[in-house]
């Protein structure tokens, strides 16, 4: 199990959900957390729900959200 760079609370393992990032270990992806936020949930409901998943565990999808969408930008072309 590796972390991903500059997520320590992010782990990625090739044979655990295609090898896209999990949350500590789990068997929780990334996308799935931000799914839930994405679908309107607060994070008061997604912790209650899922209770191994931490705050600092939303912060960091977040902040990886963030990350990924920095890097990859896309330009308008003219119609």
């Amino acid at each position: 199990m590796q972390t991903v760079p500059g997520f320590p609370r992010l782990t990625v393992e090739p044979d655990k959900l295609g090898g896209q990032p999990c949350v500590r270990g789990y068997r929780f992806g990334v996308e799935q957390l931000l799914d839930l936020l994405a679908s309107g949930l607060a994070s008061e409901e997604i912790l209650a729900s899922f209770p191994f998943l931490e705050r600092a565990d939303i912060s960091e999808a977040l902040r990886y959200a963030a990350a990924i969408a920095r890097r990859d930008f896309y330009t308008a072309v003219p119609v």
